[in-house]
């Protein structure tokens, strides 16, 4: 009883032993790609017994799914180990696999205005120093933030300037600047952004606080404070040759809605009128108008074009060419020169004059 005992305690522990073996041995036609630093694993093996496989598919499916990741795993533990806090670590080579991003790559960060300047001018930044030496406390504290050196909001006395108004209270003074330059800041930071997307920033009458505005700004705040009273403006007096705003129209006027219903029937009756005639309105002023400019254009048009051909006639000639109004020594003709005919002036030596005395000529009786 005790050998058989014993023997049937051996036999079991060998089939435990081998079914233990049997979990962590799978075997596959062809070996799987494994990448470890990805904890990836390829199974290139035809799936021959899941199209036969029938109502036991999914069966397959989870035993096919826990062989490929008992592999995965025996490649696992085949890397060097190290014991880190009680707890062993593999450590994972590089990927050989490159997956795809999950976000696009990010843009590069613009360059802000100063950048630009910097950039252009060749200024270089210097980096400084995080801690500075701070005499009052004698101590090493940091430039800016809390707890820096040389902090002026812990001074509970202030010195008055001597161009100051003695009543006016420095610290609210010191608030209030610290607010402005906060604002400042904020406000360049904005422009920053909205230069780098190509966006325009919202503006209250183009002012800025720089206090370096031009013509057109400053016109353009005028106007839009004229037109920020009760009457949009409309009793607000002028400044001596002040000119009219340009574009700043019309207000509409709306009929109310009950009121003189005469005109509006005939209002709406004109329309219909208008809308059923088979003729359109003809404006005869605005037409006569437009004929008129018309024949003016076609006039100066055709005056533009004859003296721009009379310039080219009186230009300059060789010897024995024709010219009007030249000398008479180079074989042209003039109007009232000696030599040719002569409308006015005293009689020439061989020239007709119309009711003159003429010597070898015709006298006109």
């Amino acid at each position: 009883m005790e050998g058989q005992s014993v023997e049937e305690l051996l036999a079991k522990a060998e089939r435990d032993e081998a079914e233990k073996l049997q979990r962590i041995t799978v075997q596959k036609e062809l070996e799987l790609e494994f990448d470890l630093g990805n904890l990836l694993a390829s199974d290139r093996n035809p799936p021959t017994r899941l199209r036969h496989a029938g109502p036991t598919q999914e069966a397959e499916l989870r035993a096919l799914a826990r062989g490929n990741t008992q592999l995965l795993i025996n490649q696992l533990w085949q890397l060097p180990t190290e014991r880190v806090e009680e707890a062993l670590v593999a450590r994972l080579p590089e990927p050989s696999t490159r997956l795809p991003r999950e976000k696009p790559v990010p843009r590069p960060r613009p360059l802000t205005r100063w950048q630009q300047f910097a950039r252009l001018k060749g200024i270089r930044p210097k980096k400084k120093t995080n801690l500075v030496w701070d005499e009052v406390s004698g101590q090493w504290r940091r430039r800016w933030g809390y707890q820096r050196a040389r902090d002026d909001t812990k001074e509970w006395l202030i010195e008055v300037p001597g161009n100051a108004d003695p009543m006016e209270d420095q610290f609210a003074k010191r608030i209030q600047a610290k607010k402005e330059r906060v604002a400042k800041n904020e406000l360049n930071r904005l422009r920053n952004l909205a230069r780098a997307h190509k966006m325009q920033l919202p503006s209250a009458a183009g002012m800025h606080p720089t206090g370096h505005q031009s013509k057109e700004e400053l016109g353009r705040a005028m106007q839009v404070a004229k037109v920020s009273t009760a009457s949009v403006g409309r009793f607000q007096e002028r400044l001596p040759k002040e000119k009219a705003p340009r574009g700043s129209g019309k207000k509409r006027k709306f009929q109310p809605l009950f009121g003189d219903f005469a005109a509006e029937r005939k209002s709406q009756l004109e329309m219909l009128r208008v809308m059923n005639s088979k003729k359109p309105q003809l404006d005869i002023t605005r037409a006569t108008n437009k004929q008129m400019r018309e024949e003016d254009q076609e006039e100066a048009a055709k005056r533009r074009k004859m003296s721009q051909k009379g310039k080219r006639k009186g230009g300059r000639q060789g010897p024995g060419g024709k010219r009007k109004g030249g000398p008479p020594s180079q074989g042209g003709k003039r109007k009232g020169g000696l030599g040719g005919k002569m409308n006015s002036g005293p009689p020439g030596l061989s020239g007709k004059r119309k009711g003159g005395q003429h010597q070898g000529g015709k006298r006109r009786k």
